[in-house]
């Protein structure tokens, strides 16, 4: 019963501080003092002072802004109509037409991003006008762009797996690995939805795009190929075991920058907007994360995370009834919170569950950052939904609607992880024997 009270008091004073409008990573220390205050007898400075600086201080940390980086400068580069140009040739022939540039746009960009938001406004700044001009259905463009662009959460670099593994202390690049194959079958989903659809729906009736020969394809395709070295030089030099997710990610930096440069589009005003943007970001997320080490001392402090897992355990919960229970509480939470906050201010308390129930935690990354994928689309504070109606001016139901076939395809993927983890975990634990080693 103590522990209970003590949930409702951290759950009053977290909900208080962020209706007042105060920074998630301040309400997260705000909850920490009240419960180091009222329930232990440690001076509550010093151990805060410390908790902030070893959580700021990881060296494994350090790839997050270096990542952020490389998909600011990019951002800011031609790199969208060029991705266009070089992906519709190929899309036109699948069933469904150029829609499946947006999710094979939102795939290729995912994988030099590592931000769901970064993905979204890129790929959609370029194929929502071409799309349009097509006369392909409003509510497929919306939808398929809304979905799509959660890739960027789980193709490495995910900036979500980052957070995840540094909050648990596992390998990043091993959650990285483990990222590539559900990313490719999830879009792989979306792909066969559209194809589905535009067969069956009687709305679909786009003008036909010109035929063209193989040699205009590939003349077309030229743009997209430092794009695709892009991302073999970041994933390549992490699976032979060149480098570490930093060092991939430093790669990363220089070759959007030399990508950028030869692209003629880095001047010395994208180069300083593609900086303050990305120290905006990294700041933001690292006070998150100091916040939540902190509130995860506190909490420990209480003996809650142990109580709780107790509580749990009592229950004798199979493993599918507790991952159902966590996906019906990460959909909620998702509701009301992005998905990096979500995932520091709870895994205090659900790590030790995981681990009790014997699941593998590189898998439930994945599995986390799938449902964490589904609060990006879903209301009231659905965060791709904000950025697709700021570039679409349509209303928010029209959005959420145009974004729910999406959701429910994540929720079937869900499943498919439950019913073959392999697709998560048999790539790093190859990679593990490859040649990279560990």
């Amino acid at each position: 019963m103590e522990d209970f009270s003590i949930i409702i008091l951290f759950l009053f004073v977290l909900f208080l501080l962020l209706g007042t409008g105060v920074w998630v990573g301040l309400a997260l220390m705000g909850v920490a003092w009240v419960g180091m205050e009222l329930f232990t007898t440690r001076p509550v400075g010093d151990v805060m002072l410390t908790t902030i600086w070893s959580s700021s201080s990881s060296w494994t940390l350090t790839a997050l802004p270096l990542f952020i980086w490389m998909g600011e400068i990019l951002y800011r580069t031609r790199l969208s109509e060029d991705m266009f140009r070089g992906l519709s040739p190929w899309m036109a022939g699948l069933p469904g037409g150029l829609v499946h540039t947006n999710i094979v746009g939102c795939t290729v960009f995912a994988a030099v991003s590592g931000s769901s938001a970064a993905t979204l406004t890129t790929v959609g700044k370029m194929s929502i006008p071409e799309l349009r001009k097509r006369n392909y259905p409003e509510p497929m463009i919306i939808g398929t762009l809304a979905g799509a662009a959660t890739l960027g959460l789980m193709i490495p670099p995910s900036l979500t797996l980052i957070v995840y593994g540094v909050t648990i202390n596992e390998s990043i690049s091993k959650l990285f690995f483990a990222g590539i194959l559900p990313g490719l079958v999830l879009a792989a989903m979306f792909m066969a939805y559209v194809a589905v659809m535009s067969k069956v729906s009687k709305s679909w009736n786009p003008d036909a795009e010109p035929p063209m020969t193989f040699a205009q394809r590939v003349q077309n395709s030229r743009s997209l190929i430092p794009v695709i070295l892009l991302i073999m030089v970041v994933i390549g030099s992490m699976y032979l075991g060149y480098a570490t997710a930093t060092e991939a990610a430093a790669f990363g930096v220089i070759g959007g920058l030399i990508l950028a440069a030869s692209q003629g589009s880095l001047t010395w005003k994208t180069f300083t907007a593609s900086l303050m943007g990305a120290t905006r970001t990294s700041a933001m997320i690292a006070l998150i994360l100091a916040g939540a080490a902190f509130l995860s001392l506190s909490m420990g402090f209480t003996g809650l995370p142990r109580g709780l897992a107790d509580l749990i355990a009592q229950m004798e919960l199979s493993r599918f009834e507790l991952l159902m229970v966590l996906l019906v509480f990460y959909i909620i939470l998702g509701m009301f919170l992005d998905g990096i906050s979500s995932v520091v201010l709870t895994m205090a308390v659900v790590e030790p569950m995981v681990r009790q129930a014997g699941i593998d935690l590189i898998w439930f990354g994945i599995f986390i950052v799938v449902v964490v994928e589904m609060a990006q689309i879903t209301p009231p504070i659905g965060f791709n939904l904000f950025v697709l109606q700021g570039m679409t001016h349509h209303e928010m139901g029209f959005i959420a609607r145009a974004g729910f076939p999406m959701f429910l395809i994540m929720v079937v993927m869900v499943f498919v992880l439950i019913a073959f983890p392999e697709i998560a975990t048999w790539l790093p634990d190859n990679i593990r024997k490859g040649p990279g080693g560990g």
